[in-house]
């Protein structure tokens, strides 16, 4: 268990700045205006540059509701907000800078929301917490367990990437992957009548031992804390018994609530009942019901695909009838046999964030990296897409790139039946638009930022349009020609209160078409 220590005032300091990213990133996306500044054009939306701002990296903006100016420094992580008052220009801090976006918020939508505040606040002292965490701890060696609890930032467009739910920290931290955390599963026997599974759960019975006429169920422990009080009942009347715990250990992978079991070589997902970015993360009825259905869709695209690419399956599931969704563990494929042999998987979105040996900050020849990640992330997604119709989800979290010993990226992983489409369930153009949002905005756009902001001159762009050229998909050759990309509005999804599910996309500029 991680201790927890007072947070000292450099970590709450750099709290703030870490905090601030990914709120003003959805703030300047979708509600802010770009404005020219010193006779230059005004900031892009998707893909900025420092040379488009004001001298020093400088970008300047109006927020329409408030009609108040804000310039931020930097571009892909804009950072030390300021807004302008009587020609002064004024820093704020994490605090100021939430006011200030509920203020815009409720101007802009005419709606008040009380809950998204506390919730980025929250993230923000969830960073805090991290931090002083981090200032006592070893990184693991593992490179690939580094990059999955590598991700101090986060979605870097979400108002509050980091928020638990609002409860002391000493009730998550000792489960936080950012806190490099590993701990033992619990272990509940459930009676054998009142097991619901589907698909193959046989890996859950290696996991440990259960007494006669019960079941094995490896339980969560944050979950087990946050929904014991509700299964009182069940452990009185012997439905549920307590088995103790695993004799290993786990970690936690990026998603919080998947955790890895490395003496087993499996991935275990469970339901956690907290808000964790735009969802409660429960394992939901529904998606539960769909899930062999759709992972197998997936399993057969990639069956077909030509090349190293891989799918991590999600083999089945096993709960209790009552408490069905509460205990509720998916079952998916480890490493093993999937892993291109010789290299070390890394998580996508550690990438982008940065870690100690991430590939990308070491490669001497971007071009050549970056055309061999394309190379190895766009064809499975397309053709999953196109001759399977399966719609990956195919963002920053849910893919790895195994790499060789140069740091060369040599296949794709994906994973994640939950985020699945299927284009017998949705509309070709639906399917398409939100495989362009998770593949291309969502994954692509943020690394091609990094390797521009690192490597001087280099345009990532024309490779991306090459490699989407390749591809015999119509909806690949118009994408080269639209305006416009789809962007996800999570700030304005939070704050109107929409379905977590739900998907609203703004148009941002396409630097596709401009290349």
């Amino acid at each position: 268990m991680n201790r927890v220590d007072p947070i000292p005032p450099h970590a709450g300091a750099a709290a703030d700045g870490i905090a601030a990213v990914p709120l003003l990133n959805c703030l300047l996306r979708e509600v802010a205006e770009p404005l020219p500044a010193h006779g230059e054009p005004g900031g892009r939306v998707l893909d900025r540059q420092p040379a488009h701002g004001a001298p020093g990296g400088r970008f300047l903006y109006r927020l329409p509701g408030t009609g108040r100016l804000l310039r931020v420094r930097g571009a892909r992580r804009p950072a030390e907000p300021e807004v302008e008052a009587d020609g002064v220009w004024h820093r704020l801090d994490h605090t100021e800078l939430v006011k200030l976006v509920a203020e815009e918020l409720r101007r802009h939508t005419g709606l008040s929301n009380h809950e998204l505040p506390a919730e980025m606040t929250d993230s923000r002292d969830a960073v805090a917490a991290l931090l002083a965490v981090r200032a006592r701890a070893v990184p693991p060696a593992d490179p690939y367990r580094l990059s999955e609890q590598s991700l101090l930032t986060g979605h870097s467009h979400h108002p509050a990437p980091k928020a638990r739910g609002g409860g002391p920290a000493a009730g998550w931290l000792p489960y936080a992957p950012e806190a490099y955390a590993r701990f033992p599963l619990a272990l509940l026997g459930v009676r054998a009548d009142l097991v619901v599974e589907e698909g193959d759960t046989s890996a859950l019975d290696a996991l440990g031992t259960a007494p006669p006429g019960y079941r094995l169920l490896p339980a969560h422990p944050w979950q087990l804390d946050l929904v014991g009080g509700a299964l009182t009942e069940a452990f009185a009347d012997g439905r549920l018994v307590r088995l103790g715990t695993t004799a290993f250990d786990t970690w936690p992978t990026a998603a919080i609530r998947t955790l890895y079991a490395p003496e087993h070589d499996l991935f275990l997902k469970f339901s956690l009942d907290v808000r964790i970015t735009n969802d409660i993360r429960r394992l939901w009825r529904h998606d539960l019901l769909k899930l062999r259905r759709t992972d197998a869709a997936a399993t057969r695209a990639f069956a077909a695909i030509d090349g190293p690419a891989a799918w991590l399956g999600d083999r089945g599931y096993r709960t209790a009838s009552f408490a069905f969704e509460e205990l509720a563990v998916l079952v998916r494929d480890g490493l093993d046999g999937h892993l291109a042999p010789g290299t070390t998987p890394l998580l996508a979105a550690a990438l982008v964030e940065g870690f100690p040996g991430s590939p990308p900050a070491a490669a001497t020849d971007p071009a050549g990296w970056w055309r061999a990640y394309l190379a190895a992330v766009v064809p499975p997604a397309l053709t999953a897409f196109g001759d399977h119709g399966v719609v990956l989800e195919a963002h920053l979290q849910n893919t790895l790139i195994a790499v060789d010993e140069d740091g060369m990226p040599v296949q794709a992983l994906y994973r994640d039946a939950e985020g699945v489409k299927l284009l017998s369930d949705v509309s070709r153009a639906a399917g398409w638009e939100r495989l362009v949002y998770t593949l291309v905005v969502n994954h692509l756009a943020e690394l091609a930022a990094l390797l521009a902001e690192r490597h001087a001159g280099f345009d990532p762009w024309p490779d991306v349009r090459r490699e989407l050229a390749r591809h015999d998909l119509p909806e690949a050759h118009a994408l080269l020609g639209a305006p416009t990309l789809p962007g996800k509005t999570n700030l304005l999804l939070r704050w109107t209160g929409a379905d977590g599910a739900d998907a609203r996309y703004l148009p941002l500029p396409n630097p596709l078409a401009g290349t």
